[in-house]
């Protein structure tokens, strides 16, 4: 089951976020801070950004994050997967195909143009279902500028 992220999931959420950022899918952990922070922005407003609990026999096994932003080469309202997140013992039965589902329904309601999400090279499995569902590789390098110095450098590896 998915469904988007409720104030009754704070605990839930961050134990799963830490996890995420202590595994190898990332480089480096983030601040105990940052992932607070993170779920009280979801809380606090869904005009950018949305996250959503995966659930499997009635248990927290996973999280998503996703970004709104628009883009005039899309042509309208693009979805950027940020994150996710599925503990290791409940992959490969489902739920991230059961995610990509839900956040591409959401899409086509809401009028957006465009679904991006960033992967690592050495991702093969995540890579791989990525292409069973349609997304295909786009010829842009990402550039990034660290404006907040205490935290980490995106290059070091995030997202899906």
């Amino acid at each position: 089951m998915i469904r988007k992220l409720e104030p009754q999931d704070r605990a839930e959420f961050i134990r799963l976020s830490e996890l995420f950022y202590a595994s190898p899918a990332v480089l480096h952990p983030l601040p105990h801070a940052y992932h607070e922070d993170t779920f009280d922005e979801l809380m606090r407003s869904r005009d950018y950004a949305d996250g959503y609990m995966l659930f499997s026999d009635g248990k927290a096994v996973g999280f998503g994050l996703v970004a709104k932003t628009y883009s005039r080469e899309a042509g309208g309202m693009v979805l950027w997967l940020e994150e996710l997140f599925i503990l290791e013992k409940y992959r490969s039965r489902g739920l991230g195909r059961e995610f990509f589902s839900a956040v591409e329904a959401y899409a086509r309601e809401n009028g957006y143009a465009r679904i991006r999400l960033e992967v690592e090279a050495d991702n093969v499995r995540a890579r791989s279902l990525y292409e069973r569902l349609g997304y295909l590789p786009l010829a842009y390098e990402q550039m990034v500028k660290q404006l907040r110095p205490d935290a980490a450098p995106e290059s070091e590896g995030e997202g899906a």
